[in-house]
């Protein structure tokens, strides 16, 4: 892959959906991404401003702001072949 991914994930506080998602979005970057991305995460009770901005309204959203177009999955990423789809970093047909 040559494009290089910049991915925000919008969570909620130290909460177990939020940790999933974390930990589902790590392990999908580290075994589909190589080192072609960059997270953030960005805590919306810290930084609710962020949230605003992005007009993230539910938790956990992962957003993919480069390249374009952005693309938003909300949930905890726990299904990879819907997340890489939602990404727009495969074909619809190896979806299934």
């Amino acid at each position: 892959m040559s494009k290089h991914l910049l991915l925000k994930l919008y969570i909620t506080g130290n909460t177990a959906n939020s940790q999933r998602a974390i930990a589902n979005l790590l392990r999908l970057c580290h075994e589909e991404l190589n080192d072609q991305y960059s997270v953030e995460i960005i805590d919306v009770l810290e930084q609710p401003q962020e949230a605003e901005k992005a007009k993230v309204l539910v938790t956990p959203t992962l957003v993919k702001e480069l390249p374009p177009p952005i693309q938003r999955i909300i949930g905890d990423l726990s299904n990879t072949k819907k997340v890489l789809f939602g990404l727009d970093l495969i074909d619809e047909s190896l979806k299934s």
